[in-house]
């Protein structure tokens, strides 16, 4: 392939992801802008560290 056919690929993928518009969700926008989040508690429960973690560590075998 010729460098001015890849150059003209590469310019049509540009241009369609520059002018691509998805469907908005704006419930889901506005929800996510004022703060008020479907699942809070599953976030933090997906951040927080495991307390018995700390057995795979230890120094008797």
């Amino acid at each position: 392939m010729g460098r001015g056919r890849q150059k003209a690929k590469h310019t049509k993928v540009a241009r369609e992801l520059k002018y691509y518009s998805p469907a908005t969700d704006y419930r889901a926008l506005e929800a996510e802008l004022s703060g008020r989040a479907k699942s809070d508690v599953a976030t933090e429960d997906r951040w927080e560290i495991p307390e018995d973690d700390d057995d795979d560590w230890s120094t008797s075998r």
